[in-house]
């Protein structure tokens, strides 16, 4: 039989209240919210005065107290309650991928040496249940590629400018009106979102702690009317997807980048603030999973399942971390990119292994090519500052030295 557990609950916003209506209308599981630790004593509660408390070791010090949820923005702030929590050897709930994708290594190494579960569906993907799925049914098999749409708000805003025709502000404030955007979008917009999320993932399907550094994003602000035009003429939607990918010398990749999607891809009719997730196995093939991957309840109710969870005494077996690590990780990987620029000046900053396509107009250029990801990294700031749109025009992603040195099928001075 399951213990009735008592939860001290850190934040009560939009995912807090999420899950205090999840589960105070649950039929199926029942655990007490004891205290509900808040920083502005100015803001009014929709719950007893009694429950809430300013005072964040009045919870972490309280003995009666099993369950430390955490749900507050701070990443800093929420690390120190979460390290805490498990130095005092109580069991911990959070939905912070930042937080997670900061502290991975440390918060492994806390768990294991107190013997404590610390949980986090809730902080990769909503309410799809994908950290689960790659503990327990993806635990033995070697897994090729995790990739799909991790990040609801960008979902929204690209089915709006791409179904709809709305300019990309017009749909960033309707996400926020809707609350799936924050005041200040960018940890969405940019892919800094997805990225911890793909981070949190690496672990669990790959084995591997990946350094944030390390990992390569590059979100949609730079979206313009003439990248929707020419997705929407070759049929095709633009999503913003991770991609975490095993290579053939047993190490990983990782990024950030938006995607032209074919109609035959999983994730070309997943819209709005929904997410999609591809797994590909060795033996099982491709699996797809989707679900809400914004808002209050599905966020609530994934939180209220790692406290279902733990009721019956679940941890994390990391198995893939200590059986099947992949060896290290890569930036130097090769795919295919659609590249829109601005003026030829510009490409300097790029070296493409080969040209496919280019398009030179008044107010439009494009590239289509082959270039390695380190070469992105190093091009960063050129992309950022000049708003340069890129998309992957092909989800193949080689190693470099895995393939012979490609030949420019024409050169950047000719394009220039």
């Amino acid at each position: 039989m399951s213990k009735i557990l008592n939860i001290g609950l850190f934040g009560f916003g939009c995912v807090g209240q999420g899950l205090y209506h999840v589960l105070n209308n649950s039929t199926g599981f029942k655990a007490n919210i004891t205290k509900i630790g808040v920083k502005d004593k100015s803001k009014k509660r929709s719950v007893n005065a009694n429950l809430i408390t300013f005072d964040k070791w009045e919870i972490l010090n309280d003995p009666t107290i099993d369950v430390i949820v955490e749900l507050i923005d701070d990443a800093e702030e929420a690390f120190s309650i979460v390290s805490e929590a498990l130095k005092r050897k109580k069991h911990v709930v959070t939905a912070n991928k930042k937080m997670l994708a900061y502290n991975l290594q440390a918060l492994y190494k806390l768990q294991q040496e107190n013997n404590v579960s610390l949980l986090y569906e809730a902080s990769a993907c909503g309410s799809i249940p994908i950290i689960r799925s790659l503990e327990e049914y993806f635990d033995n098999e070697e897994l090729k590629k995790v990739s799909g749409i991790f990040n609801g708000t960008t979902n929204y805003i690209l089915t709006k400018t791409i179904n709809e025709k709305l300019s990309y502000v017009d749909a960033l404030k309707q996400a926020q009106d809707k609350g799936f955007a924050e005041s200040d979008p960018t940890n969405d917009v940019e892919g800094f979102d997805p990225k911890f999320k793909a981070i949190i993932i690496a672990l669990h399907a790959f084995g591997i702690i990946i350094n944030q550094k390390d990992v390569f994003n590059l979100g949609i602000t730079a979206l313009s009317n003439e990248d929707i035009n020419y997705a929407a003429e070759k049929k095709l939607k633009i999503k913003l997807t991770p991609v975490i990918q095993r290579l053939a010398n047993n190490k990983v990749t990782a990024f950030v980048i938006p995607q032209f999607v074919k109609q035959t891809n999983q994730l070309f009719n997943v819209e709005n603030e929904f997410n999609g997730i591809i797994v590909e196995g060795e033996f099982s093939g491709e699996q797809f999973l989707q679900g809400r991957g914004a808002g209050s309840y599905p966020t609530g109710a994934a939180v209220l399942s790692d406290i279902s969870a733990l009721s019956h005494g679940y941890k994390y077996e990391f198995k893939k971390h200590l059986q099947q690590q992949a060896e290290g990780y890569t930036n130097d990987v090769v795919f295919e990119i659609y590249l829109r620029y601005n003026s030829t000046q510009e490409l300097k900053h790029f070296n493409f292994l080969e040209i496919k396509e280019h398009y030179k107009a008044n107010t439009y250029n494009f590239i289509i090519g082959k270039i390695n990801l380190q070469s992105l990294i190093e091009a960063e700031h050129s992309i950022k500052s000049n708003k340069i749109f890129i998309a992957l025009v092909s989800d193949e992603v080689r190693l470099h030295n895995s393939i012979k040195e490609l030949v420019i099928e024409e050169s950047l001075e000719e394009i220039n």
